[in-house]
């Protein structure tokens, strides 16, 4: 007999290790067909250096501080929990964030 017990839990991050705070302010995001990548980088104020290089290559580097992968499954409630917070954020201070996609 297979007898199986159905355990509920909630899990909570253990901010035991004091790991280091990244800042990013971009990310890009590829997929595979098995998960997503998400690719978080800083994007500092440009140059007149870099303005010409990014007029003439149409392209300005930003350097990735972390990537992280995500398996397919867990994307829909990433989406979810994230529109959750987007909600109750503007709702707490009165902002709109219906501003569309960056790129």
């Amino acid at each position: 007999m297979n007898d199986r017990k159905q355990i509920n839990f909630t899990i909570v991050p253990d901010d035991s290790d004091d790991l280091p705070r990244t800042y990013a302010n971009f990310c890009a995001i590829s997929h595979t067909p098995f998960d997503f990548t998400l690719a978080f980088c800083e994007v500092l104020p440009l140059s007149e250096r870099d303005i010409k290089a990014a007029e003439a290559e149409h392209v300005v580097r930003a350097p990735v501080r972390s990537k992280v992968v995500v398996p397919l499954q867990v994307v829909p409630n990433l989406i979810a929990a994230l529109q959750e917070h987007m909600r109750v954020y503007s709702e707490s201070t009165g902002t709109s964030w219906d501003k569309g996609p960056v790129h």
